[in-house]
């Protein structure tokens, strides 16, 4: 088997779209999904940053399952088209591991990305790195009202993905995959203009 990059994208992805997470408070989520619109609460504030991310075991470590916090006790699959991802993508500063302060070019960048341990359906820590996107308010509009294809409620996979954690602590990878607990995710390719960007090369 292939080694797996240590920066690289990873999601559930067709001919026309890919799959992002985050997680809301059930006030956004439920006015989100009912009218496919993420601004659709007035809690939604796009003046905050918000912070994607393709992996599902990411979100998953991000949020407890959906246990950890109330304001991220809903999980969202947003779809988004594969032109406006990598539009947004190509407005990204990757801004961890350097030694200084962001450069005025970084601060002025309405995207930033994160490289961070991947985990696994436990959420132990992996030996390879997932992107985590972060939309700032400059880009967040934009992002809401043209960019973000669909919305649909995945919580109830993560909460059942955490009662067979807690109940079968000898099941594999592959088995959560079988259950439609854990997303087929694959890798997923870039142009070596935006490798640069996200510094995956």
């Amino acid at each position: 088997m292939a080694q797996t990059p240590y920066r690289q994208i990873r999601a559930v992805y067709d001919e026309s779209t890919i799959t992002v997470y985050q997680a809301y408070c059930p006030e956004i989520a439920i006015a989100a999904v009912q009218q496919q619109k993420l601004s659709a609460s007035p809690k939604f504030l796009p003046a905050r940053m918000t912070w994607i991310k393709p992996s599902w075991c990411w979100m998953m470590y991000r949020s407890g399952y959906s246990y950890k916090d109330a304001r991220q006790s809903h999980i969202l699959a947003l779809k988004m088209k594969h032109e406006h991802f990598r539009e947004l993508l190509m407005h990204a500063a990757v801004t961890q591991n350097q030694s200084g302060p962001l450069s005025q070019e970084q601060r002025e960048k309405p995207v930033r990305v994160q490289w961070d341990p991947e985990r696994g359906p436990r959420l132990g820590v992996l030996p390879y790195r997932s992107i985590q996107i972060g939309i700032s308010a400059k880009l967040s509009t934009k992002w809401v009202d043209e960019w973000v294809a669909s919305i649909e409620d995945v919580t109830e996979t993560a909460r059942q993905m955490k009662r067979v954690v807690d109940e079968e602590p000898d099941l594999r990878r592959e088995d959560f995959v079988a259950r439609d607990l854990l997303p087929k995710e694959r890798p997923y390719e870039v142009d070596e203009e935006l490798a640069r960007v996200l510094g995956m090369d």
